[in-house]
């Protein structure tokens, strides 16, 4: 007696919820769920989540990121037609438009049970107050019936009680987990990964691996590496990422005089090697869920450097498991990584710290008994469940 289980997410690029995600799909009790995946096409994970055994695999062209009222209608219709034809017990969305339209979807559908996790939510401060309005509306409207809201942090919430959005009792705290076996051996050695970029051992190597994106503050990146260059002549710098801010941090790189000193890498799939080619890890984000990176950087025992943003304080402390800096504050950033240079025993005791600190809260098996946990928990009490499987099987 299975049941039907359907994740769906806006777009499969190279980002922490996109990866948890499908580790979700390729790892559920495959004896208790019969898992199936919904996702916008153009990701760079598509052919990742074309490859998952056991699973049923939907990579479709009418779940768009930017809003569009005709491909969000369509995208609407499209996955309740499917939903219902598929007979889905539990609907499990991911990402802000995913999140919003899959629930609508589903709720149209007459599907049991929905889930929703927030890997950040879809207003934040940046946004002009018209569109935060409506944001907020929305994750209102489509929280009034949800039955569980899973966060990756505690500050998220926060935030969402703040703006009225479902009740306390719906919440769920589910950390977003890693292996972090996975980035304690690279697969090619420290000297080479730097060669392979134009870096020499004898230099400082500061790297971000992000989308290129306003959230990750990519300008506030090439701003620092200008503060720290100018005081530290062989600090290099590179990005791992791409997004729609590309061509506007080449510019200012060049703008900079940065040519040569800040590389942008693009996507890349050899993260482990990038971390252990690094000295530091700075993420420059303005706003975040939990961000996977940072984890990341910690299991390789790279010292980090991030923004006092959202989830980062709880997983980073500052002077004890890394540093914390303003957002939007490229100078204190730079005050912050010079004194770090100049100081290797801190550098090592964060390092230290931040592996141990690690340990049992962000294993991404435990993120997955957890989320098995939460399934059967909101299925259970639905009135009729156990009809309800048994009439289908």
């Amino acid at each position: 007696m299975k049941a039907r289980v359907v994740h769906a997410i806006t777009r499969l690029e190279l980002g922490g919820a996109q990866q948890n995600t499908l580790y979700c799909v390729a790892h559920h009790d495959r004896s208790r769920f019969d898992v199936s995946l919904v996702a916008g096409t153009g990701g760079v994970l598509d052919d990742d989540a074309r490859a998952i055994a056991d699973a049923r695999v939907l990579i479709v062209p009418w779940l768009r990121h930017p809003i569009h009222p005709f491909w969000d209608a369509v995208a609407v219709a499209r996955l309740a037609a499917h939903f219902r034809r598929r007979r889905v017990h539990l609907v499990h969305t991911h990402s802000s438009k995913a999140g919003i339209l899959g629930r609508l979807a589903a709720r149209f559908a007459g599907v049991p049970a929905l889930v929703h996790t927030v890997h950040g939510w879809s207003f934040n401060d940046a946004q002009r107050p018209g569109v935060r309005r409506l944001f907020t509306a929305l994750e209102r409207a489509v929280g009034s019936f949800t039955d569980r809201i899973l966060v990756v942090a505690e500050s998220d919430r926060r935030k969402g009680l703040a703006r009225g959005i479902g009740r306390e009792e719906r919440y769920r705290l589910v950390r977003s987990g890693i292996d972090p076996t996975i980035y304690e051996r690279p697969s090619s050695s420290r000297e080479s990964t730097r060669a392979a970029m134009g870096f020499a051992p004898e230099h400082l190597v500061i790297g971000m691996i992000a989308c290129l994106k306003p959230q990750k503050a990519p300008l506030d990146f090439v701003e620092t590496a200008a503060a720290v260059h100018a005081r530290h002549p062989a600090a290099r710098f590179f990005i791992a990422g791409d997004g729609d801010l590309r061509a506007a941090v080449e510019a200012r790189i060049r703008e900079r005089g940065l040519d040569g000193i800040v590389r942008v890498l693009g996507w890349r799939r050899d993260v482990p090697a990038l971390l252990h080619a690094m000295d530091l890890f700075l993420l420059t984000s303005r706003f975040e869920g939990l961000p996977r990176t940072v984890l990341q950087a910690m299991a390789a025992g790279v010292p980090v450097v991030a923004t006092a943003v959202d989830g980062t304080p709880e997983v980073v402390r500052d002077g004890e498991t890394g540093v914390l800096v303003p957002p939007g504050d490229p100078s204190a950033a730079a005050v912050r990584i010079l004194a770090l240079a100049a100081d290797s025993v801190a550098c090592a005791g964060l390092a230290a710290r931040a592996r141990d600190a690690l340990s049992g809260s962000f294993d991404i098996r435990r993120m997955v008994e957890q989320l098995e946990e939460i399934y059967v928990e909101t299925l259970a009490s639905k009135p009729g469940w156990v009809r309800l499987v048994s009439d289908d099987v």
